[in-house]
């Protein structure tokens, strides 16, 4: 839960909730798993990779992009 405290000058700051996930752009997932923007938008219509939308553009946890990695990686071997 985020909370507002006064700064120096008065003004209101927000502090972030450490326990909240943070969320990433479509760019900066794409940028992680080295494919295109397309490909993640994709895998967000087909449902594999769960995202939020916000305005005219997606968010997306960083734990749903760990978790879906996670689901598909296989030992080789």
């Amino acid at each position: 839960m985020a909370y507002a405290r006064r700064t120096e000058k008065g003004g209101p700051t927000v502090q972030p909730d450490q326990s909240r996930s943070p969320f990433v752009t479509v760019a900066e997932v794409a940028n992680q798993l080295r494919v295109s923007s397309m490909t993640v938008y994709r895998l967000v219509q087909s449902g594999q990779l769960p995202a939020v939308r916000v305005g005219r553009s997606y968010r997306i946890r960083a734990e749903d992009v760990d978790r879906y990695l996670g689901a598909r990686f296989t030992e080789a071997g």
